[in-house]
């Protein structure tokens, strides 16, 4: 294939070869993620390996996979009015917003220098949480709490980045255990504090919804880094400072 293939007015990036005519753009990135020997799991960040104009065209590719999955299912989805953009509505959900903390790089978070030098603990939350389980694709709704003891070289970040940054971490299909620790993961590196702490707690639709149907079962565990894992009397002081804990 040469560059008479590509659109109009396009070329194709120096040293590669344009896309096949007709490779699903799912494939693409696929490649290119194996290509970096990147691994891909559901609770991975790709952002890095998807160009521009790509989720626009994977928003178009699982519209049309999930038709087929309705279809599959015996759902008429040309005559019935309450489906006939269930398709489109769904890839939307899960590209933009259930799952775009795997598309979408992290969020800009502005740091300020510890000039105060503080070093006593600080707990941010209850911040609410909205992930879904990989098992089932259904959601996993909770709240967490962040304990943070800062040093003089540690980097301060505003009350509502700490949102930003859970929502970005939560926003894909995961368990809890590993949810919790990619998030103690992304503050510890962001924060650079002597001791970082976060309990989490959450509901499961998976045991809700389905199985057992039991309503009133959460999950409730906890990461330490640092102090709070050397200090018990630290430990001890940010678990009785939750609430409800």
């Amino acid at each position: 294939m040469d560059a008479s293939d590509l659109p109009s007015g396009a070329q194709a990036p120096e040293g590669e070869d344009p896309p096949p005519e007709g490779v699903p753009v799912s494939q693409r990135i696929r490649e290119r993620l194996k290509g970096k020997r990147r691994r891909f799991f559901a609770n991975d960040n790709i952002a890095d390996c998807i160009e521009p104009g790509e989720l626009d065209a994977l928003l178009d590719e699982v519209s049309g996979k999930m038709m087929g999955v309705l279809e599959s299912m015996v759902i008429d989805v040309q005559d019935d009015h309450n489906t006939q953009d269930t398709a489109r509505r769904v890839a939307k959900m899960y590209l933009n917003e259930v799952f775009r903390g795997r598309y979408t790089e992290a969020p800009a978070i502005t740091e300020f220098p510890n000039v105060e030098h503080l070093n006593e603990l600080i707990i941010i939350g209850p911040l609410r949480i909205r992930s879904a389980c990989s098992h089932h694709l259904v959601p996993i709704m909770g709240r967490i709490w962040v304990g943070v003891m800062p040093n003089s070289h540690s980097n301060l970040i505003g009350l509502s980045k700490y949102a930003r940054i859970a929502d970005w971490v939560m926003s894909r299909p995961q368990i809890q255990e590993e949810a919790i620790t990619q998030l103690a993961d992304v503050l510890f590196e962001k924060i650079r504090p002597d001791g970082l702490a976060v309990v989490m707690e959450a509901n499961h639709f998976c045991m809700h919804w389905r199985g057992v149907k039991d309503h009133d079962a959460k999950m409730i565990n906890s990461v330490m880094r640092g102090s709070f894992l050397k200090d018990a009397n630290l430990r001890r002081e940010f678990l009785a400072l939750v609430p409800g804990r």
